[in-house]
């Protein structure tokens, strides 16, 4: 299994913090030695602040009870610098939790800095406390605290980089603490700031949509609307682009989540063309399925394929709590298929094809009928499933040919405008600059 797992491909894009998670899972799976596992973990968690930590996997690691040196002295470093931060912070958020202050705010954040200066003795300096104690409390494992410190500094601070920055920290923290509907708010906040931020190279922006692309997957595979969310982000042109250029690992994620969204039917036919440009430098069984059942045609292909899925699938950090949905869901890609190209199957055969027994493949196929997920049949006498035949209107016909061409042409506005903006903006500062030269030129 370990030829299939992602982990050392995903951690580069990781924080340190998020790429425990990952670790730990590895660690229960038990596909790679323990004791490889526990370097790794310790490894990793000695570069933060999280010493206590640190210390218990040394003592795990090495089977001691002593604490190293090193770990002890900066273990007390690290509570004397968090006794100051907090210090320092408790002034600030004594004056902005004030329900008074709360009140006088604005929406404009220069009012606001030049309101809590001459009223509270609060200036800039003050709030990028906020930042920093929100950040070291980030690093001591602290989640909750540095919530609550960088939110209030987004809200306060006129420092568009830290407030960037600030927006990463709070989604790994709201990642590491379970709050799925706050982090896909600041996934959001990140993925409009990458789009539509400036001075930033094509490599940057390549390697800004990386990382997201990366983050995101706790999200969506543990946010109630993941997979959709997923499929809607992912689909889009610049992170195709992305995954293909620099990831295309995460064509797995995307797979899985295709297979498993009640709309996959409008992005199979996209993700299958990506799935056979990249075949060459990645596929693993879930993205073999999708090309057995699509590209193929290959029903035997597709049942061997699923069968490895099992085991791809359980060992997957992202995917494992998803099992149940990509089977029962798969089972209904190979149905759907099947009957498009037989419309009377023998029972006994199809459930060898849905890697179910004979009694189990016709009680699944009997509860899926009676659920009207499939438009199907069964004929008792010959003991087969008959599919009924799916007839398209011209209207749904238009409307899905027409779908994509519609995204594409938003897509390409949005780029002229951007670009018009940028070139209005260049052209703007190069007046200004001819302005201000011919000012000194009169002025001498």
């Amino acid at each position: 299994m370990a030829h299939h797992d992602l982990t050392s491909k995903m951690i580069p894009y990781l924080d340190r913090h998020l790429s425990f998670p990952l670790l730990e899972y590895l660690g229960l799976k038990e596909i790679y030695d323990v004791k490889d596992i526990l370097q790794a973990k310790y490894d990793l968690m000695s570069k933060t602040n999280m010493v206590d930590f640190a210390i218990t996997l040394y003592q795990e690691l090495h089977k001691v009870e002593e604490v190293p040196a090193d770990l002890s002295k900066r273990r007390e470093e690290i509570l004397a610098t968090l006794n100051s931060y907090t210090e320092q912070a408790a002034k600030v958020m004594e004056v902005i939790e004030n329900p008074k202050v709360i009140g006088a705010l604005r929406q404009d954040k220069e009012q606001n800095i030049k309101l809590l200066q001459e009223n509270f003795d609060v200036d800039s300096q003050a709030i990028y406390t906020l930042y920093q104690i929100g950040q070291y409390q980030y690093t001591l494992g602290n989640y909750g605290a540095c919530i609550d410190m960088l939110y209030h500094y987004q809200i306060l601070s006129l420092d568009e980089r830290l407030v960037l920055s600030s927006i990463w920290g709070k989604l790994a923290s709201e990642i590491l603490s379970g709050n799925w509907e706050n982090a896909y708010t600041d996934l959001q906040k990140l993925k409009e700031a990458t789009e539509n931020g400036r001075q930033t190279s094509a490599i940057q922006l390549l390697h800004q949509r990386t990382h997201l692309i990366h983050w995101s997957l706790f999200i969506f595979f543990n946010h109630q609307n993941g997979k959709d969310y997923l499929l809607d982000m992912l689909f889009q042109p610049q992170y195709i682009n992305t995954i293909q250029t620099s990831c295309p690992w995460i064509l797995r994620y995307v797979a899985a989540a295709a297979v498993i969204s009640r709309r996959r039917k409008n992005v199979l036919k996209d993700l299958i063309k990506v799935i056979q440009e990249e075949s060459h430098a990645y596929e693993d069984p879930i993205t073999q399925f999708v090309k057995a059942l699509y590209v193929d045609i290959d029903f035997d292909g597709a049942q061997a394929k699923l069968k490895e899925c099992e085991d791809v699938i359980s060992n997957d950090f992202f995917l494992t709590a998803s099992s149940d949905d990509f089977f029962e869901s798969a089972r209904i890609l190979i149905l759907e298929a099947y009957c498009r190209t037989n419309q009377r199957i023998n029972i006994s055969l199809l459930s060898e094809r849905l890697n179910l027994s004979p009694e189990e493949g016709e009680k699944w196929i009997v509860n899926l009928i009676r659920d009207t997920r499939v438009d199907a049949k069964i004929d008792f006498t010959d003991n087969s499933v008959v599919m009924n035949p799916i007839n398209t209107s011209i209207y749904r016909q238009m409307i899905e040919k027409t779908r994509d061409v519609v995204f594409q042409s938003r897509m390409m506005i949005n780029g002229i405008e951007k670009r018009d903006n940028a070139l209005a903006a260049a052209k703007d500062n190069k007046k200004s600059g001819n302005n201000r030269r011919q000012n000194t030129s009169a002025a001498h």
